[in-house]
């Protein structure tokens, strides 16, 4: 979906497809035919943008094989799809039943991590609709915190540095500009934005900038004005922001409370959880921790890393974090010039949710996502962008 800013310029909304995990192409293919066209059908859209997640198999067919790379883009159009976004952070394995702290392997300091980027790049330069000329691709917030020492945090920096680098010399080649967005989560070697700004000051290159998750903001309690303006007064560019919403409980020491966000402590994907204090932020690395005993304390509200449905906050007496989004959204796109072009609703775990509260079935998930999408134009809209066809 594109729209038109006050300033004349695109701004581009998609949603990821993360959601709909696959490691091989035909898995890509299928999803552009089984999901992304029939949101975009619902839509009433002639056009639908998708943030697209390539696991590493997929990547390398692509980078590998330019007819498989011409067919995915002879696919995307004929089912009425694009891509300006693409998301780099998880590598493989995104869809198994548990996935928790592998989605930060591998790292920055590893390689492969460079390696498969920079063949997500290539492969984005070919994807890119022909009016456009500047993609994005959000990737992960350097490491996990644990196991991140001196010499490595060097070596991640110098493999950001090469990056760059070798961006520059896929501009010249191509004419298509992408840049990488480092994405801040909690747990992370990187898990506020104020935490990217002294490695991507020391990367020192416009390529490599911060990719905005409202989830993630809102889980370690930072303002979005704030944080964009310490953003803005370091330089560091805001490449892409993702649109998601956290948990939030008001009154986690009630017993209605934890036995309400039990529901949400599941298998498969990491729920960091945090709360503010007098003390600064506490947390835990998972939800089921912070339910635990005294792990946290509970006397302030508690948010935790579990990406809702924007348009469906859970039921009393939790709720989301849609207020940070729409804050920050404002501040992103509602000034007289955009601070991003790229916008991606991130909703990753619907099939997480509590099992009363998950789709069932194709159908359903493509109801969700597209209401999803419908609140996001909504938000877009009233700060006075203009959905174009």
């Amino acid at each position: 979906m594109r729209f038109r800013h006050p300033d004349g310029s695109t701004v581009h909304l998609a949603y990821c497809t993360n959601v709909h995990p696959a490691e091989t192409l035909d898995g890509v293919l299928a999803q552009l035919r089984d999901h992304c066209e029939p949101v975009r059908r619902r839509l009433g859209r002639d056009r639908l943008g998708i943030g697209l997640w390539l696991a590493r198999d997929a990547a390398r067919a692509l980078d590998t094989d330019p007819a498989a790379l011409r067919g995915l883009r002879c696919e995307l159009e004929r089912r009425g799809l694009e891509v300006v976004t693409l998301n780099g952070f998880p590598y493989e394995g995104f869809g198994a039943e548990e996935v928790k702290y592998r989605v930060y392997k591998p790292d920055w300091a590893d390689p492969e991590r460079l390696e498969h980027t920079a063949a997500l790049a290539r492969v984005l330069t070919g994807l890119l609709p022909d009016d456009v000329t500047e993609g994005s691709i959000s990737t992960l917030p350097l490491a996990w915190r644990t196991a991140y020492d001196d010499t490595r945090a060097e070596t991640a920096r110098t493999a950001l540095r090469t990056l760059a680098e070798r961006l520059d010399a896929l501009e010249d080649l191509t004419g298509r500009s992408v840049r990488v967005a480092l994405e801040p989560e909690p747990g992370c070697v990187v898990e506020t934005t104020g935490d990217a700004i002294a490695p991507l000051t020391a990367v020192g290159h416009d390529r490599v900038g911060i990719c905005v998750d409202t989830c993630h903001l809102a889980t370690s309690f930072e303002d979005p004005d704030t944080a964009l303006d310490d953003l803005a007064r370091a330089g560091v560019p805001v490449v892409k922001s993702q649109l998601s919403a956290a948990l939030h409980a008001a009154q986690p020491h009630l017993p209605e409370v934890r036995e309400a966000l039990a529901a949400f402590a599941e298998p498969r994907f990491l729920h960091q959880t945090r709360t503010a204090t007098a003390a600064g932020l506490r947390g835990t690395d998972d939800l089921d921790e912070a339910l635990a005993g005294d792990a946290l304390p509970d006397a302030n509200p508690w948010r935790s890393h579990f990406h809702v449905p924007l348009h469906a906050a859970p039921a009393a007496p939790l709720t989301s974090t849609l207020p940070v989004l729409t804050s920050a959204l404002t501040r992103l796109v509602g000034g007289p010039h955009p601070l991003t072009r790229h916008l991606e609703v991130e909703t990753y775990t619907w099939q997480a949710l509590p099992p009363e509260l998950r789709p069932r079935g194709r159908a359903q998930l493509a109801d969700g996502i597209a209401a999803e999408l419908t609140l996001a134009r909504d938000l877009l809209t009233d700060l006075g962008l203009k959905e174009l066809p």
